[in-house]
């Protein structure tokens, strides 16, 4: 058990972010463990072959995320600095980890080190260089034509999260979060397999990283370069992978318009009026007319979650998703 005990100052430090890096990472981790991750099972399937295409040069990063997963060095993937980063940003941090950091990591991890480990550690600059293009690499042969979807899911549950510490504070937030953590009396519990600790924030405050891949662990990064940061999985990840996009769209179109067609599609997570008009380019108001004709057929619901109403699929829009994919 994680014991992290805040402050005023902690919970106004405290932020959201999402990061394109670390998604490799998880990714790739889910990829080379596919039986720990059942939701990620469809797109597995697809990915898997990108993988192997690409995999002899991905050496380095190979290395440095092993299955099973007891820990990973903290400058794999950099905290976010702003909330929704740029890969390429990501990257630049990367290659700015000072050696000795580098270093200091790959000697509390121990254990065996095969040749790519062994080059990064005589040479921590050349080896990160060398570690961000592998990882853009592994980003554009496998993650690169599911990253909107994937986005669009992490900008759904921040856009959530803020609203549930607007409207609740710190307890209704962390109430939600994953059923590993717990927020009690100004302490923030998380549930870890293999790490125990109880300290004070001490006006550092933490980031929270909703991840796709990282179900069903919750990970946690601390150390005196980073602010601790938190990565859980998001709200709606069951959806992520279901049945959708351009055939599913064209095959329900000629049955519920193309409008309809392309809300329902786009429901991968639940979302507010507002978002879903900023995903689709419709107006707010054609999208509230849409919705209500949807909700009216039963295939979203609607929730009001403080000062929004959030919509969702329902079973009977996912299986009619299903069958028209």
């Amino acid at each position: 058990m994680l014991d992290l005990e805040f402050s005023t100052a902690d919970l106004a430090l405290s932020r959201f972010a999402y990061s394109p890096l670390w998604e490799c990472v998880a990714a790739l981790r889910v990829l080379k463990d596919p039986a720990e991750h059942a939701p990620h099972v469809r797109w597995i399937r697809a990915a898997a072959p990108r993988l192997a295409a690409v995999r002899a040069d991905l050496a380095l990063v190979d290395a440095l995320v092993p299955v099973p997963t007891r820990t990973l060095p903290s400058f794999l993937a950099p905290t976010p600095a702003t909330p929704a980063p740029r890969l390429d940003d990501e990257l630049a941090a990367l290659r700015a980890v000072p050696a000795e950091e580098v270093r200091g990591q790959l000697d509390e991890i121990g254990g065996p080190r095969p040749a790519p480990l062994r080059e990064l550690y005589a040479n921590p600059a050349g080896g990160l260089d060398r570690l961000a293009t592998e990882t853009r690499r592994f980003f554009d042969a496998v993650l690169a034509g599911d990253w909107p979807r994937v986005r669009a899911l992490l900008e759904a549950d921040v856009a959530y999260r803020a609203r549930a510490l607007a409207d609740g504070g710190p307890e209704r937030l962390f109430a939600g979060l994953d059923p590993a953590i717990r927020w009690a009396d100004g302490t923030l519990s998380i549930r870890l397999r293999f790490h125990t600790a109880a300290y004070r924030l001490d006006g550092r405050g933490v980031v929270l990283v909703p991840s796709a891949f990282v179900w069903p662990r919750v990970f946690v990064k601390s150390g005196v370069r980073w602010p601790v940061t938190i990565r859980y999985a998001p709200r709606g990840l069951g959806l992520l992978w279901s049945p959708g996009g351009a055939p599913a769209r064209a095959a329900l179109a000629g049955v519920l318009g193309p409008t309809r067609a392309l809300l329902l599609t786009t429901l991968d997570a639940p979302a507010s009026t507002t978002e879903l008009a900023e995903r689709t380019g419709l107006s707010p108001g054609a999208v509230s007319q849409q919705l209500g004709a949807l909700r009216a057929a039963g295939l979203v619901t609607a929730q009001r979650d403080g000062r929004f109403v959030l919509y969702a699929r329902t079973a009977v829009a996912g299986a009619l998703l299903a069958a028209a994919g």
